[in-house]
């Protein structure tokens, strides 16, 4: 008999494992019940079955929540998506505070880690009031007209000094106004200060926007940072040669040294999500973030419009009225953007998303903010801005993969725990740790894809699996390679929301 996931013991429909034929029955797993129930059509691989009939109108539950409501009435047995599921979203929200949080697994969190036999501390670079995990140099291109000289910078380092360099071009830095402008020098200044670069070079044409003493303002410590000015510098070749024989001799003079898990710092995403992101990977990472949460570490998240349907779940979990009220004004403001430029707050899933058995936003939220766990939000911050705290921080940025994994390395992420159902081989600057929510992906795309988190299906012990991706967070902080690493993939995208002169 093939399986069925049921979520909540309130949920009306149960996902198919390796989905169903018509007349062909599922025994549900989870929440203690163990019913069956009998296909009245085909239901695909990660899609939805109705566990009883649904009226017309009435909310479809899923994670004990709504998902949407029912276009039509919705038989028992029935396949459940598009064709009879639609959004409730709609405009903008008024949300109350719920009281104070408390997070009652801390101390479960650190008994685990202690039973395990995990170690509180990483070999990681020391730099000044930060820690990074890779000894690299990072070629910052000012504007997009330098993005050419700069990888022309990063080939000299990697052919004649050696080292790890990477260039990271954008189109932008110029003919830009006000907020947009802004932004883009919020992020290449928390490229340009990460503390996974050893050292960091600056690529200035010299007459954009972003103007060199204000990018510098930006970035705060210079001291790991190198400038090249191409209008005023008579020789460009040679004044990298210099630069980057200088970052070589800092490089060559780092080590290693035990750091507490409490500086670490992990930025986590989902990209190509599909029925089982919100069963498997996602609540792994969540687990995961318990975990070092606990252990006094960070933990960045972003996409705001996947929090849409599922932000009140965010906001129970505010630190302070404060937090709360930062909450609210981050996500209405992104529901603002979609509606000044005449879109509806509900346009997500994507085709890959619903293809993959995902319906509704709702549904794609209350699975996406999964991967936070049931930690307290501690802090939000606006998009381009770097940590300021432990525990959890919100930023505001867009879903886009590209994007939002750039916003999360500027951030100070060191490392990005990236779900996804569908696959993908991208890598943003800090290392991007892929984890497959399901088994077929890990099998037949092994150069995307570091971990299998679609184990869960199989009945591997969920904390075991949390334990095995914890210690592989370790091993990657501590240099192991992950597959976008192996593979070149590096690369940013920067959000726009402005004038172009």
């Amino acid at each position: 008999m093939n399986s069925l996931v049921l979520l909540n013991a309130l949920d009306s429909v149960a996902v198919a494992v390796d989905g169903l034929e018509a007349g062909e029955s599922g025994q549900c797993l989870g929440c203690g019940l163990g019913e069956t129930v009998l296909a009245r059509e085909a239901i695909p691989r990660g899609h939805k079955i109705a566990l009883a009939d649904i009226r017309e109108g009435a909310p479809v539950i899923k994670y004990g929540l709504p998902i949407g409501v029912a276009r039509c009435a919705i038989p028992a047995g029935a396949w459940v998506h598009s064709h009879n599921l639609e959004s409730g979203l709609h405009g903008i929200g008024s949300y109350q505070p719920s009281g104070p949080f408390v997070w009652t697994g801390r101390e479960a969190s650190r008994e685990l880690l202690a039973r395990a036999g995990v170690p509180d501390r990483f070999m990681g670079y020391r730099r000044g009031g930060a820690v990074g995990i890779r000894s690299e140099v990072w070629v910052i291109p000012a504007v997009g007209c330098v993005n050419r000289a700069a990888e022309v910078v990063a080939e000299l380092g990697r052919k004649e000094f050696g080292l790890d360099a990477f260039a990271f071009g954008h189109p932008y830095g110029c003919s830009q106004l006000g907020d947009d402008l802004e932004a883009t020098r919020a992020i290449l200044a928390g490229l340009a200060a990460h503390p996974n670069a050893a050292g960091a070079i600056v690529v200035s044409l010299g007459c954009e926007s972003n103007t060199l003493a204000e990018f510098q303002a930006a970035i705060g410590s210079l001291e790991r940072v190198r400038f090249i000015h191409l209008q005023t510098t008579e020789d460009e070749d040679e004044a990298a040669r210099t630069a980057l024989a200088d970052l070589a001799r800092v490089i060559a003079a780092e080590e290693r040294v035990p750091v507490p898990l409490a500086e670490l710092t992990i930025g986590i995403k989902c990209g190509g999500s599909d029925g089982f992101s919100g069963i498997t990977a996602n609540p792994l990472v969540g687990r995961v973030c318990e975990l070092l949460v606990a252990a006094g570490g960070s933990v960045l998240m972003t996409e705001v419009p996947e929090m849409f349907g599922a932000e009140t779940e965010l906001m129970a979990r505010a630190n302070s009225p404060e937090v709360f009220a930062d909450e609210v004004r981050m996500v209405n403001a992104f529901k603002d953007y979609f509606i000044a430029h005449g879109q509806e707050v509900f346009e997500n899933p994507s085709p890959g998303n619903r293809e993959g058995g995902i319906t509704t936003l709702e549904e794609k939220s209350l699975g996406c903010i999964r991967k936070a766990g049931m930690v307290p939000v501690m802090d939000v911050i606006g998009y381009g801005r770097r940590r300021r705290g432990q525990g959890l921080t919100l930023i505001s940025g867009p879903g886009n993969d590209l994007v939002s994994a750039t916003a999360l390395t500027a951030a100070g992420a060191q490392l990005i725990l990236f779900t996804t159902g569908r696959g993908t081989p991208f890598g943003a600057p800090a290392p991007t740790l892929k984890i497959a929510s399901n088994s077929d992906l890990a099998v037949r795309k092994p150069r995307w894809i570091d971990f299998d988190a679609g184990r869960v299906l199989a009945g591997v012990s969920f904390d075991d699996l949390a334990l095995e991706l914890f210690r592989e967070v370790i091993a990657v902080a501590e240099g192991k390679p992950v597959q976008a690493e192996l593979g070149g993939y590096r690369e940013i995208a920067i959000f726009k929301d402005g004038v172009t002169l």
